[in-house]
């Protein structure tokens, strides 16, 4: 039956599915799929859905919105309609030294200082990680199309205007590589499941104790390239994984 939000039934949507936040973003990446293959799945509430074929293999991107909140509605109700690989593709706000606007980050796991993995947790000590193999496929991926991709730890987050004045800083000493705001809910969520979740994410902007989110983000034009990017990444590592 078709779920509450996603308003699709069982078989609209492939094993794999993409993840971005964006319903624009959705937009695009379903333009890559094969030729006359992408159809509309879902449009309810602006969360847009498809799903067609890339090089042949069946595959969806549904938007997940901002947030825990709205990532972990969309991921429950994708696991209902058999989803079994998911890989969000998104942007992040990078804090390790050397990592600059453009890069690609493939998150291993995620802090989860969000309140909604917590709620999941009842507070209780969780480490979320991502799929080994799937997160593999994508710095196989990466590497194939010439790009460097930094792995490692990011911090889910609530809040995107954070004016605390260590912020960054004790994070960063932490072995953080970036801010997102969805992966902790999306690998807990796979792992109480038991399917495979990956994230790949695009760096945005730098936030340092010199430069601001706001000072450093990038112009939406090269944000756009820089995107599209990683997307085809992405879609090469989930037919491959």
């Amino acid at each position: 039956m078709p779920q509450i939000h996603l308003r699709a039934e069982e078989g609209d949507y492939a094993p794999l599915v993409l993840l971005p936040g964006d319903p624009n973003r959705a937009r695009r990446i379903s333009e890559r799929f094969d030729a006359g293959s992408a159809r509309e799945v879902n449009a309810h509430r602006g969360m847009l859905g498809f799903t067609g074929t890339y090089h042949g293999t069946p595959v969806s991107v549904q938007t997940s919105g901002m947030g825990t909140p709205s990532i972990s509605i969309v991921v429950e109700e994708l696991l209902r309609l058999g989803a079994t690989r998911l890989i969000r593709v998104g942007t992040c706000g990078g804090i390790a030294p050397g990592l600059r606007t453009g890069d690609l980050v493939i998150a291993t796991a995620a802090c989860p200082t969000d309140g909604t993995t917590n709620t999941y947790l009842h507070g209780e000590a969780y480490a979320p990680a991502a799929d080994f193999a799937l997160t593999r496929s994508l710095v196989d991926a990466a590497a194939a199309a010439g790009i460097n991709a930094r792995t490692g730890l990011v911090a889910s987050v609530d809040v995107f205007y954070n004016t605390d004045d260590d912020y960054a800083r004790r994070w960063r000493e932490r072995g953080v590589l970036a801010f997102e705001m969805e992966a902790s809910a999306l690998f807990f969520l796979a792992a109480r499941a038991g399917v495979q979740a990956a994230c790949a994410l695009t760096v945005s902007d730098v936030l340092s104790e010199e430069v601001s989110t706001e000072e450093s983000y990038l112009p939406l034009d090269e944000l756009d390239l820089a995107i599209d990017r990683m997307i085809g990444v992405a879609l090469e590592a989930g037919i491959e994984g």
